[in-house]
């Protein structure tokens, strides 16, 4: 039987990853073997535990502050190993992570054929994200097999020569997360306080966002806090340091905003599939925003996933202070604004993307 190893480290990639492995598993055609790098730790312990995937190799590698490089070459270094142990015939990676980049690296090292999962997203500012827009621009460089979500991502790897033959189309994973996760009971205070009001739900946390621009979005939502005491908005505070200060600093004390702790992943998608509007700048969030037909605002000044932009379930609102308020206060008030946004079609997939995936992989 043939061996694919799946690598993936953060709570993003389990979530999109984890459904796929349960697929794999229950067909039996190939033998899963998945490897978790821990650039998450808690967050990823967390997203395992929902979809009950006990990874096969842990490497822990995740310390506090760690930089890009530092990370980089641990994620080399441990994967070696891994990869002369099991002599996988073939890599799955996912998106746009440090270990989506070191992983693909190591197996091209080795002459091992790499799958890329959410293959093909571009912005065309490798400054935007950062540094993410490089990684997966690597990755998709390093692969042989390329699963893209869409087809706007397919014709991305076309204009950047990758041979069609090596594509297939499949929709995006994080929605087959989206049919687990919202099958399952869910009970959290946090879920109390958005029912308390009109609920909003707000995350932040992209290493461009930092400084400056989260302040300036920042002080538009404690803003808008303020001006319509109706609203109730959640903010899971992402666990990086700057991050966290910067959240506190702005919203902490105002009565009808929740700081909590990152959620679990059930309980976050329930509050995503309950929310009025969502504030992120976030790229799966943005895709679960789509799939629940939530009106969503992208906080980033670019996105890859112009899908949801095109379909008109997303707006992308920018960074500044005025642009945000001005934006939430027109669809928290405007009632055809807001209808003209919710239940747009869905870009990314209609939850069966792993299903292509496994077959795709028995073709091979």
């Amino acid at each position: 039987m043939k061996t694919v190893l799946l690598v993936f480290g953060t709570r993003p990639e389990a979530v999109k990853m984890c459904p796929l492995v349960l697929e794999l598993r229950r067909r039996g055609t190939v033998r899963p073997v998945v490897c978790v790098t821990g650039q998450h730790r808690r967050l990823l312990r967390d997203a395992l535990e929902v979809f009950q995937v006990t990874p096969d190799y842990d490497l822990a590698l995740m310390e506090r502050e760690q930089s890009l490089d530092a990370l980089t070459a641990a994620c080399l270094t441990a994967l070696g190993p891994v990869l002369e142990r099991e002599a996988p015939n073939l890599v799955l990676v996912h998106g746009d992570t440090t270990t989506a980049l070191a992983a693909a690296m190591a197996a091209f090292y080795r002459h091992i054929p790499v799958g890329h999962v959410e293959a093909g997203l571009r912005t065309g500012d490798l400054a935007a994200p950062f540094p993410e827009e490089f990684n997966r621009r690597a990755v998709d460089m390093l692969s042989q097999y390329a699963f893209a979500p869409t087809p706007e991502a397919r014709e991305n790897l076309l204009a950047e020569g990758f041979d069609d033959s090596r594509i297939w189309v499949t929709g995006n994973t994080g929605i087959d997360a989206l049919r687990y996760t919202l099958r399952q009971d869910c009970a959290d205070p946090a879920l109390d306080f958005l029912a308390g009001g009109v609920p909003v739900v707000l995350t932040l946390h992209r290493r461009e966002s930092l400084g400056r621009p989260m302040e300036e979005m920042l002080a538009a939502v404690r803003t808008l806090a303020a001006d319509m005491p109706g609203l109730r908005i959640l903010c899971p505070v992402h666990p990086n340091p700057q991050v966290r200060k910067t959240v506190y600093a702005a919203l902490a004390g105002q009565e009808n905003i929740r700081l909590t702790e990152p959620m679990d992943t059930v309980t976050f998608h329930h509050a995503l599939a309950g929310a009025r509007l969502i504030l992120t700048d976030s790229g799966g969030v943005q895709e679960e925003a789509a799939a629940l037909g939530v009106p969503a605002l992208v906080l980033r000044e670019k996105t890859e996933r112009p899908e949801g932009i095109q379909a008109g379930g997303l707006l992308l609102a920018g960074r500044g202070r005025e642009a945000v308020y001005t934006q939430c206060r027109r669809l928290l008030e405007d009632e055809v604004a807001w209808k003209a946004m919710r239940g747009r079609p869905n870009p990314y997939g209609d939850g069966h993307a792993s299903e292509r995936i496994a077959e795709a992989l028995e073709q091979l």
